[in-house]
């Protein structure tokens, strides 16, 4: 894929947006610093954080968009994924979460719906 920016222009921009992602970094690193303790209402927000995160990045692989209805709620990822909170949520436990969703995405993909 070629652009018409030319070569210095394309590494100014990686440059600029590098400065400006470290300097976002920082700027948290140097507040948290400075400050003696985090203020309670900022700590009960911020610990809404991961999970908000780990939603963004899992969710749209769990929730596709099948032809039907039925499809959709039978797609093996969803399934998988539903299992896998399900004994998140039963037992805390992050590496039994991992192993019960990829068994059952590996059982419902290659011999179930094989």
């Amino acid at each position: 894929m070629t652009t018409g920016y030319g070569s210095v222009s394309i590494w100014a921009v990686i440059l600029v947006v590098g400065i400006a992602t470290y300097a976002i970094r920082l700027s948290f690193i140097y507040l948290f610093g400075r400050i003696d303790g985090v203020p309670p209402m900022l700590e009960r927000a911020l610990r809404f954080v991961p999970p908000a995160v780990l939603a963004a990045l899992v969710l749209p692989d769990l929730l596709t968009i099948r032809p039907s209805f039925l499809g959709t709620l039978l797609d093996e990822r969803l399934l998988a994924g539903a299992v896998a909170g399900v004994v998140a949520w039963r037992t805390e436990n992050v590496l039994a979460t991992i192993a019960v969703g990829m068994t059952v995405l590996w059982l419902l993909r290659f011999v179930v719906l094989a």
